[in-house]
């Protein structure tokens, strides 16, 4: 497994959290993304976000901004159940693997 097959998911959670709070669109995401510490390419972001929105997760439209057509994305409600079932997974994940690292720091400090 690479780094982004297991960082895909989070990644995708991101998306997902972004577009809950306002449309987006693919290079607003990008840099979005990289302000979390995330380096994703256009390559591998908009394959992300047609898979999103074939699982019925998000739409979009075109919409023109001066001289240039974007692709504009929104959360639908399926979206928005899956982000919440999937945020609430997250943090049952995340505590279960923090109290492992505290038990493997004491086992640590104890030896």
């Amino acid at each position: 497994m690479t780094d982004k097959d297991l960082y895909g998911g989070l990644i995708r959670l991101h998306i997902l959290h972004h577009a809950a709070e306002e449309p987006i669109f693919g290079l607003g995401i990008i840099e979005e993304l990289r302000h979390h510490g995330y380096e994703i390419s256009a390559g591998t972001l908009y394959p992300m976000l047609h898979g999103l929105e074939k699982k019925g997760y998000l739409t979009s439209r075109h919409e023109r901004t001066g001289r240039r057509d974007r692709r504009v994305y929104e959360i639908t409600e399926q979206g928005r159940v899956a982000l919440t079932d999937a945020g609430a997974k997250l943090l049952l994940h995340a505590r279960t693997i923090e109290a492992g690292f505290a038990a493997a720091e004491r086992d640590v400090a104890g030896s």
